[in-house]
Protein backbone atom coordinates (compact mmCIF):
# COMPACT_ATOMS: atom_id res chain seq x y z
CA UNK A 1 0.00 0.00 0.00
CA UNK A 2 1.35 3.59 -0.63
CA UNK A 3 1.90 6.30 1.53
CA UNK A 4 -1.10 8.32 -0.25
CA UNK A 5 -3.40 5.36 0.06
CA UNK A 6 -2.70 4.77 4.07
CA UNK A 7 -3.07 8.68 4.65
CA UNK A 8 -6.80 8.44 2.32
CA UNK A 9 -7.54 6.02 4.38
CA UNK A 10 -6.55 6.98 7.51
CA UNK A 11 -8.78 10.63 7.10
CA UNK A 12 -11.75 8.36 5.37
CA UNK A 13 -13.92 8.49 8.26
CA UNK A 14 -13.74 12.07 9.06
CA UNK A 15 -13.42 13.12 5.60
CA UNK A 16 -17.22 11.67 5.05
CA UNK A 17 -18.20 13.68 7.43
CA UNK A 18 -17.14 16.65 7.42
CA UNK A 19 -19.59 19.25 4.99
CA UNK A 20 -18.85 20.64 1.88
CA UNK A 21 -17.00 24.02 2.25
CA UNK A 22 -18.96 25.50 -0.88
CA UNK A 23 -22.21 24.01 -1.58
CA UNK A 24 -23.05 26.42 -4.06
CA UNK A 25 -19.91 25.46 -6.32
CA UNK A 26 -20.32 21.81 -5.97
CA UNK A 27 -23.80 21.87 -7.30
CA UNK A 28 -22.98 24.36 -10.12
CA UNK A 29 -20.26 21.57 -11.01
CA UNK A 30 -22.51 19.36 -10.74
CA UNK A 31 -25.06 20.77 -13.08
CA UNK A 32 -22.11 21.71 -15.65
CA UNK A 33 -20.77 18.02 -15.55
CA UNK A 34 -24.44 16.53 -15.67
CA UNK A 35 -25.39 18.68 -18.97
CA UNK A 36 -22.47 17.08 -20.90
CA UNK A 37 -23.15 13.49 -19.97
CA UNK A 38 -25.98 11.63 -22.04
CA UNK A 39 -28.10 8.50 -20.70
CA UNK A 40 -26.12 5.51 -22.53
CA UNK A 41 -23.21 7.18 -21.56
CA UNK A 42 -20.73 4.91 -19.46
CA UNK A 43 -18.37 7.06 -17.24
CA UNK A 44 -14.75 6.58 -15.70
CA UNK A 45 -14.46 8.98 -12.24
CA UNK A 46 -10.61 9.25 -10.94
CA UNK A 47 -10.11 9.79 -7.80
CA UNK A 48 -13.61 9.26 -6.80
CA UNK A 49 -13.31 9.70 -2.78
CA UNK A 50 -16.14 8.75 -0.79
CA UNK A 51 -18.07 8.29 -4.30
CA UNK A 52 -20.78 11.33 -3.58
CA UNK A 53 -19.87 12.95 -7.24
CA UNK A 54 -20.59 9.49 -8.85
CA UNK A 55 -23.76 8.94 -6.96
CA UNK A 56 -25.40 12.06 -7.71
CA UNK A 57 -24.20 11.53 -11.33
CA UNK A 58 -25.46 7.94 -11.64
CA UNK A 59 -29.17 8.32 -12.63
CA UNK A 60 -28.01 10.24 -15.96
CA UNK A 61 -26.01 7.70 -17.66
CA UNK A 62 -25.71 4.10 -18.23
CA UNK A 63 -23.08 3.49 -15.55
CA UNK A 64 -20.22 4.67 -13.97
CA UNK A 65 -16.48 3.44 -12.29
CA UNK A 66 -15.65 5.23 -9.63
CA UNK A 67 -12.01 4.75 -8.98
CA UNK A 68 -9.90 5.95 -5.83
CA UNK A 69 -6.95 5.07 -3.77
CA UNK A 70 -8.35 4.43 -0.59
CA UNK A 71 -9.85 1.60 -0.19
CA UNK A 72 -11.53 3.12 3.20
CA UNK A 73 -13.30 5.62 1.02
CA UNK A 74 -14.71 2.96 -1.79
CA UNK A 75 -16.30 1.19 1.36
CA UNK A 76 -18.10 4.28 2.28
CA UNK A 77 -19.00 5.23 -1.15
CA UNK A 78 -20.67 1.61 -1.62
CA UNK A 79 -22.37 2.07 1.72
CA UNK A 80 -23.66 5.56 0.91
CA UNK A 81 -24.89 3.63 -3.20
CA UNK A 82 -26.73 0.89 -1.64
CA UNK A 83 -28.01 3.94 0.81
CA UNK A 84 -29.08 5.90 -2.11
CA UNK A 85 -30.69 3.00 -4.10
CA UNK A 86 -28.33 3.49 -6.80
CA UNK A 87 -26.89 0.66 -8.42
CA UNK A 88 -24.94 1.29 -11.79
CA UNK A 89 -21.87 2.64 -10.02
CA UNK A 90 -18.97 -0.30 -9.93
CA UNK A 91 -16.46 0.94 -7.37
CA UNK A 92 -12.18 -0.05 -8.24
CA UNK A 93 -9.50 0.89 -5.73
CA UNK A 94 -6.80 2.22 -8.23
CA UNK A 95 -4.11 4.53 -9.07
CA UNK A 96 -5.43 6.95 -11.87
CA UNK A 97 -2.80 5.20 -13.90
CA UNK A 98 -3.77 1.70 -13.44
CA UNK A 99 -7.71 2.40 -13.75
CA UNK A 100 -9.98 0.43 -15.98
CA UNK A 101 -9.09 1.17 -20.07
CA UNK A 102 -12.22 1.49 -21.81
CA UNK A 103 -12.44 3.19 -23.92
CA UNK A 104 -15.28 5.79 -21.45
CA UNK A 105 -17.86 8.24 -22.86
CA UNK A 106 -16.43 10.32 -20.02
CA UNK A 107 -13.76 10.75 -17.58
CA UNK A 108 -13.88 13.19 -14.45
CA UNK A 109 -10.83 13.90 -12.50
CA UNK A 110 -12.69 16.51 -10.02
CA UNK A 111 -10.02 18.16 -7.11
CA UNK A 112 -7.42 15.21 -8.34
CA UNK A 113 -5.07 16.48 -10.58
CA UNK A 114 -2.78 18.70 -8.37
CA UNK A 115 -2.27 15.48 -6.44
CA UNK A 116 -0.91 13.51 -9.22
CA UNK A 117 2.97 12.63 -9.56
CA UNK A 118 3.22 13.45 -12.95
CA UNK A 119 0.78 15.72 -14.55
CA UNK A 120 1.65 15.43 -17.82
CA UNK A 121 2.02 11.49 -18.12
CA UNK A 122 -1.16 10.86 -16.20
CA UNK A 123 -3.52 12.99 -18.29
CA UNK A 124 -1.66 10.93 -21.20
CA UNK A 125 -2.74 7.65 -19.54
CA UNK A 126 -6.17 9.04 -18.84
CA UNK A 127 -6.59 10.17 -22.79
CA UNK A 128 -6.43 6.75 -23.46
CA UNK A 129 -8.97 5.57 -21.71
CA UNK A 130 -11.57 8.53 -23.50
CA UNK A 131 -12.95 7.27 -26.80
CA UNK A 132 -12.63 10.15 -29.89
CA UNK A 133 -14.97 12.56 -29.37
CA UNK A 134 -15.13 11.42 -25.53
CA UNK A 135 -14.71 13.76 -22.91
CA UNK A 136 -12.91 14.59 -20.12
CA UNK A 137 -13.98 16.64 -16.99
CA UNK A 138 -12.09 18.10 -14.45
CA UNK A 139 -11.92 20.90 -11.55
CA UNK A 140 -8.48 21.58 -10.03
CA UNK A 141 -7.17 23.64 -7.66
CA UNK A 142 -4.51 25.59 -9.38
CA UNK A 143 -2.26 26.52 -6.07
CA UNK A 144 0.02 27.80 -8.67
CA UNK A 145 -1.07 31.17 -9.60
CA UNK A 146 -1.41 34.70 -8.12
CA UNK A 147 2.46 33.57 -6.58
CA UNK A 148 2.70 37.46 -5.68
CA UNK A 149 0.18 36.75 -3.49
CA UNK A 150 0.89 36.17 0.07
CA UNK A 151 -1.46 33.29 -0.04
CA UNK A 152 0.69 31.41 -2.52
CA UNK A 153 3.59 32.01 -0.24
CA UNK A 154 1.29 30.69 3.00
CA UNK A 155 0.15 27.72 1.24
CA UNK A 156 3.81 26.72 0.13
CA UNK A 157 4.55 27.11 3.71
CA UNK A 158 1.89 25.56 5.22
CA UNK A 159 1.64 22.33 2.83
CA UNK A 160 5.33 20.51 3.95
CA UNK A 161 4.72 21.33 8.02
CA UNK A 162 1.08 19.81 7.33
CA UNK A 163 2.79 16.74 5.17
CA UNK A 164 4.91 16.04 8.17
CA UNK A 165 1.96 16.00 10.48
CA UNK A 166 0.39 13.27 8.28
CA UNK A 167 -2.44 16.41 7.37
CA UNK A 168 -1.74 16.12 3.93
CA UNK A 169 -1.29 13.66 1.61
CA UNK A 170 2.68 12.88 0.46
CA UNK A 171 2.17 15.08 -3.32
CA UNK A 172 0.78 17.96 -3.69
CA UNK A 173 1.35 20.30 -7.07
CA UNK A 174 1.62 24.12 -7.42
CA UNK A 175 0.03 23.64 -10.80
CA UNK A 176 -0.64 26.88 -12.78
CA UNK A 177 -3.96 27.34 -14.83
CA UNK A 178 -1.38 27.86 -17.90
CA UNK A 179 0.09 24.59 -17.33
CA UNK A 180 -2.63 22.93 -16.49
CA UNK A 181 -4.32 23.72 -19.79
CA UNK A 182 -1.08 22.97 -22.05
CA UNK A 183 -1.09 19.41 -20.43
CA UNK A 184 -4.48 18.11 -21.27
CA UNK A 185 -4.20 20.22 -25.15
CA UNK A 186 -1.14 18.08 -25.38
CA UNK A 187 -2.81 15.02 -24.32
CA UNK A 188 -4.76 15.25 -27.49
CA UNK A 189 -7.84 17.16 -26.37
CA UNK A 190 -9.43 19.88 -27.49
CA UNK A 191 -10.44 22.45 -24.97
CA UNK A 192 -14.46 23.22 -25.06
CA UNK A 193 -15.05 24.79 -21.53
CA UNK A 194 -12.39 26.57 -18.76
CA UNK A 195 -13.01 29.15 -15.99
CA UNK A 196 -12.83 29.44 -12.38
CA UNK A 197 -15.28 27.57 -10.15
CA UNK A 198 -16.43 29.74 -8.57
CA UNK A 199 -15.51 32.90 -10.05
CA UNK A 200 -12.36 33.34 -7.73
CA UNK A 201 -8.99 31.23 -8.57
CA UNK A 202 -8.02 28.84 -7.80
CA UNK A 203 -10.63 26.23 -8.58
CA UNK A 204 -10.68 25.84 -12.39
CA UNK A 205 -13.41 23.71 -14.33
CA UNK A 206 -12.59 22.41 -17.48
CA UNK A 207 -13.99 20.28 -19.72
CA UNK A 208 -12.18 19.26 -22.80
CA UNK A 209 -12.97 16.82 -26.00
CA UNK A 210 -10.70 13.83 -27.07
CA UNK A 211 -9.66 14.39 -30.96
Amino acid sequence: MSADARFWDKIAPKYAKSKIRDEDAYRYTLERTRSYLGAEDSVLELGCGTGSTAIELARGVKRIIATDLSATMLEIGRERAWDAGVGNVEFQCCSAGTAPEGPFDAVLAHNLLHLLPDLEQDLQETAARVRPGGLFISKTPCLGEHRSSWKYWMFRALIPLMQLAGKAPGHVDFISIRRLETAVQNAGFEIIETGNSPAAVPSRYLVARRR
